[in-house]
């Protein structure tokens, strides 16, 4: 047991390092491709290697009450959560979708708190929720003559609907049991929501011929792919079966000052005092809705 806490720890510490960059990298793919188009791509790749791996390792399928929790995983973490953020990023910049997604580990507390049968919202968890509202407003300061942009506003829905999915999918999966190795579990959720991306991608017609991309889309692809979904998303979901959501989501802290200057170095995007005191009060705002969490104990 002490063995795979420790290994969920590291899990964690993969994703909290690495996982910001994906901002960056899916800003970059989607210059030269449909983001949805990308986000197919990189999970069917990823999931059709993992599965097959598993299935010629003579892994059987799961099947009844297996099968559904692993898919509802899948449409919540991948689907939903990584399909609206990639999308997302076609109309914001990768810096400020990753600050919105730093309200994930608040949601995901007040999701638990919702499951939980015992745990109550303290004086200390609005005010954490006060400060998280305070350092969005501070942050959009700078964006409030775009309110009237309709693709501006497309973004940050998108992102906060991404939040959301991703949020509500931990807790769920948190308090699945299942009698399937994690990893087979993960390329199943990444080959089934990446099949249906796809889909809706050919149905659409937004969609590339991959042989005609420049390098640099390939590039971008291919570091989503082995990095965002082979190494972390694997890593996430190996961390949330063996540690508690709440600790988890400590990683949402670090992935936005990943993507804050990632996205400053590489892409130019702004980045400015408005952004950094914003950020800074939002993280703490989730701090604190963290802390009295844990402090009961649940």
């Amino acid at each position: 047991m002490k063995k795979e806490i420790l290994a969920g720890y590291v899990a964690l510490a993969i994703v909290s390092l690495f996982w910001g960059t994906s901002y960056t990298a899916s800003k970059i793919g989607n210059t030269y491709m449909p983001a949805i188009f990308l986000a197919g791509v990189r999970l069917f790749v990823a999931g059709l290697i993992m599965t097959a791996f598993f299935l010629c390792k003579k892994y059987q399928l799961p099947s009844g009450d297996n099968l559904k929790k692993v898919f509802f995983q899948g449409m919540l973490l991948l689907f939903l959560g990584n399909g609206l953020v990639t999308w997302a990023l076609e109309f914001i910049s990768s810096g400020l979708a990753a600050i919105i997604a730093a309200l994930t580990p608040l949601f995901i507390a007040l999701f638990s708190i919702f499951f939980s049968k015992s745990a109550k919202v303290s004086v200390w968890m609005f005010a954490g929720l006060a400060l998280g509202l305070a350092g969005v407003c501070i942050i959009f300061y700078d964006y409030l003559g775009q309110f009237g942009n309709r693709s501006f506003m497309t973004g940050i829905s998108m992102s906060l609907l991404s939040v959301l999915a991703w949020s509500f999918g931990s807790v769920y999966s948190s308090r699945q049991k299942l009698s399937l190795n994690i990893l087979f579990s993960v390329g199943l959720q990444m080959f089934m929501s990446g099949t249906l991306l796809l889909g809706i991608c050919f149905i659409s017609g937004k969609y590339v011929n991959l042989i005609h991309a420049p390098a640099a889309g390939w590039y971008a692809l291919l570091y989503l792919i082995v990095i965002g979904s082979f190494l972390c998303y694997s890593a996430y979901v190996f961390a949330i079966s063996k540690l508690p959501p709440t600790l988890v989501s400590v990683y949402a802290y670090i992935n936005p000052v990943v993507a804050i200057l990632l996205g400053w170095i590489l892409l130019k995007e702004k980045m400015n005092a408005h952004m950094l005191l914003g950020t800074v009060i939002i993280l703490y705002g989730v701090y604190l809705v963290n802390r009295e969490y844990n402090k009961q104990g649940i």
